[in-house]
């Protein structure tokens, strides 16, 4: 579900750590001139005289929606008008209006190109574990051999020009000291890679790590991490991504793609004055960055823009639904260009499947869907639970030794079995693929392949195989991901669905051959035919656990038959999709994106959580009956000196304005930064004002002395129109106002009169409670 946000004023109220939010001057009437005792004298005007700082926001905290999308409408209003004044300003509009479809260009171009290069060199290092290319050592083994004519049908992988490190140390490729030689090396190189990615993500660009895809989704709420989508992250995250998944640790890449998208529309924003000065307008445009990683991590552009319609974004806008459509229609073609998977193809794990799936196999997909809730809700708790031991010990002190001790362990572990020790891209391929005659796979180990397919020994052997992979999955996973590396969940989740798919495939594919009398398979699987095909299982299969964990459905079945090209299997996978989410929200409604979010006490308030609690905002409005008094601002008799230190002795980032104390009537409401900034502008540009200058927020200046000093009207930095609710509003009426207003805070009254303020951070901090969670978890505004 996506919000759209609504002009109604915005305010910032409490700030974290003193971080503070400024109001644009433009939007408001009644920019005034101030009165000094030499008559009158012009007050200086930070929009015809800009002031370092104006218009900007502090880290960690969250836009002004209404602000900015207020001042995206005056600036095309302006350009629209000039434009019909002259040629040049016509063409200024023109560019204008074309801008934002090169920006999209230049975004799905460079996505695309990092996208290809990182696919290649990442295929590049993960054959370097096994062995070396003679003829160029730049060479993976796939291309080392493409033109080799020594390859034999049973052994295509090997030819003289491809050796192995234990051929090149001992020369002998056969033996138990080779095996030792090239389980050695396998552990060396992946403790070298996993090495290197911890150590630069560490010295140079701490926000690299992870997936990216809940600070992601954070950001496009409004939330600002400055830092986060730099050059820095951007070129740490990219090659640090190359040496983790070569590493062979259980991650994908899919998931930082997307943040490398973003990563690349944020610094192309800066090219563009209407999206570098404007925070809303660049959140469409990161909404479209995260439509253009799907689509060249899986090579599903349509998936994409579901992706981050469904997934990802807050404000979703039918102007940036194109957007997203051409920027990934952009990106998929550059990486088709590139051909990274030298398949000429741009889907990542191509299927063929011969035989037709029938209305009974429904039980077992649906079978599949279960597990696929299940271990979605499993994963969840359990990686929380580790996420949050590593926060509250020792363990999240040594990020490089818990990396190595990881990688070190699932490369010992790893190695000895052949479907782990493939990466996950390799593995899901293997295990979608649909035996042929011309197939070698052990998983094709049958006594005869053409019609009837009872198991041979390979086959039994693989089978054993694969549970034990599984189980090393489901566990490793667990603990890799949220470590100091860039670490997707897309690619671990998939192969564990699609080793159990496969397994229940096989399953369903001997029961059918040694039980063709049952009444299930009667009329429909008869003696002789190829009636249950395994790899349809474990891409189902492999769909339920990604939904189980994501809780994406519509967007999940569009990637899954744009990644495999089987568009006749849609019903199963919706079917599996359906049920995973289903069973997994019967444990709990969030996804891993979601807990992500919630342990990191990011201020984000989660569209599908419903709020079933019978409170009222005055229960959650601040001051609260223990507390001091809310801090205000009289209209007038206040002086420059008295405001300066209610501003300097309060951490609150805005002071709604009084008509008096005793009243308590609602004015407006100003912020700390526009106060602080008008002051000291004042004092610098404005003669006279000092600090026994009267501060007054009235429209005429009252009457004074001939000798008073002249005041300071400030009534220009004021919001004349807060957003406000009254005290007996019902809390999940203001909750919903939040959401899809995109407020930060509002403020609460009693028949006209001021009674206090609600801020973002109370309302999460209440759910919280609600939830039986820590309140204090929430550590931003």
């Amino acid at each position: 579900m996506n919000i759209i946000v609504f002009p109604v004023a915005v305010f910032c109220a409490e700030a974290f750590h003193g971080n503070l939010i400024l109001r644009d001057w433009a939007s408001v009437p009644g920019r005034e001139t101030g009165m000094n005792g030499n008559g009158p004298t012009k007050l200086v005007d930070p929009l015809e005289d800009p002031v370092p700082g104006v218009g900007t926001y502090e880290d960690f905290n969250t836009i002004d929606w209404v602000r900015e999308k207020s001042k995206d409408r005056d600036r095309h209003r302006e350009i629209t008008n000039k434009s019909r004044q002259s040629t040049v300003a016509l063409l200024h509009s023109v560019s204008d209006a074309f801008s934002g479809w090169l920006l999209m260009l230049l975004v799905g171009l460079m996505s695309g190109a990092l996208a290809g290069g990182i696919d290649i060199a990442a295929h590049w290092l993960t054959d370097m574990k096994g062995g070396v290319c003679l003829i160029g050592f730049w060479f993976n083994h796939e291309h080392c051999c493409w033109t080799s004519n020594e390859t034999t049908f049973q052994e295509r992988d090997r030819c003289p020009q491809w050796q192995s490190w234990a051929e090149l140390i001992t020369g002998t490729s056969e033996g138990a000291f080779a095996y030792i030689v090239n389980y050695l090396m396998y552990i060396f190189w992946a403790l070298l890679f996993s090495f290197l990615a911890v150590t630069l993500v560490r010295a140079f660009a701490p926000y690299a790590c992870g997936s990216g895809i809940p600070e992601i989704k954070t950001i496009l709420s409004g939330f600002i991490i400055r830092g986060y989508l730099g050059k820095w992250t951007l070129i740490i995250k990219t090659i640090t991504l190359v040496l983790a998944v070569s590493s062979g640790l259980s991650l994908g890449k899919e998931g930082p793609l997307v943040h490398v998208a973003c990563c690349c529309a944020n610094i192309l924003c800066h090219l563009f004055t209407k999206y570098r000065k404007n925070e809303a307008k660049r959140r469409e445009v990161l909404s479209a960055a995260a439509a253009v990683g799907v689509s060249v991590a899986f090579g599903a552009p349509i998936g994409g823009v579901l992706f981050s319609l469904e997934e990802v974004s807050y404000y979703f806008p039918l102007k940036t639904l194109w957007r997203s459509f051409f920027a990934a229609l952009v990106a998929a073609f550059t990486l088709r260009s590139i051909n990274p998977f030298g398949n000429s193809r741009l889907v990542l794990f191509y299927v063929e499947f011969h035989a037709p799936w029938h209305l009974v196999e429904l039980a077992p997909f649906i079978l599949l869907g279960i597990f696929g809730g299940l271990w979605g809700a499993l994963f969840i708790r359990a990686n929380i639970a580790w996420c949050r031991r590593r926060k509250s010990t020792r363990l999240g002190h040594y990020p490089v030794i818990e990396v190595l001790v990881v990688a070190a362990l699932t490369a010992v572990l790893a190695f000895p079995n052949s479907y782990t020790r493939m990466s996950g891209a390799e593995l899901i391929s293997e295990l979608f693929n649909d035996c042929s005659l011309l197939d070698s796979s052990q998983l094709c180990g049958y006594k005869q392949v053409c019609s009837d397919r009872p198991a041979g020994k390979g086959l039994y052997t693989a089978l054993w195989q694969l549970a034990l992979a599984l189980v090393f999955k489901m566990l490793i996973t667990v603990i890799t991901f949220g470590m100091k590396v860039p670490s997707g969940l897309f690619i671990p989740s998939m192969a564990i669905g699609a080793i159990a798919g496969r397994l229940l495939g096989v399953g369903m594919e001997q029961l059918a051959y040694y039980n063709h009398d049952w009444f299930i398979f009667k009329g429909w699987c008869s003696p002789g035919a190829d009636c249950i095909t395994p790899g349809l299982y474990a891409m189902v299969g492999a769909a339920a656990c990604l939904g189980g964990v994501t809780r994406m459905t519509v967007s999940l079945v569009v990637i899954m038959f744009e990644l495999t090209g089987g568009l006749e299997y849609i019903v199963p996978l919706m079917a599996a999709t359906m049920t995973s989410k289903w069973v997994a929200d019967a444990f709990g409604r969030e996804g891993i994106y979601e807990a992500h979010i919630r342990l990191n006490g990011y201020p984000f308030l989660e569209p599908k959580e419903e709020f079933e609690h019978s409170s009222l905002t005055v229960d959650v409005m601040r001051p609260r009956r223990s507390d001091p008094a809310l801090a205000v601002l009289t209209q007038e008799g206040m002086t420059v000196g008295e405001v300066e230190a209610l501003v300097e002795s309060t951490h609150y980032s805005g002071f709604p304005v009084v008509v008096s104390k005793e009243s308590q009537r609602l004015v407006g409401f100003a912020l700390r930064r526009d106060l602080l900034i008008s002051i000291d502008n004042a004092r610098k540009r404005q003669e006279g004002i000092v600090s026994a200058s009267q501060v007054v927020f009235t429209e005429h200046a009252p009457s004074q002395a001939p000798d008073a000093p002249p005041p300071l009207r400030l009534r220009g930095i004021m919001d004349l129109s807060p957003f406000t609710v009254t005290d007996h509003t019902p809390m999940d009426i203001t909750v919903d106002i939040f959401r899809k207003l995109g407020l930060r805070q509002c403020l609460v009254t009693h028949n006209g009169r001021l009674l206090g303020i609600i801020t973002k951070k109370d309302i999460l901090k209440h759910m919280a409670q609600i939830a039986n969670r820590d309140p204090d978890s929430i550590l931003f505004n």
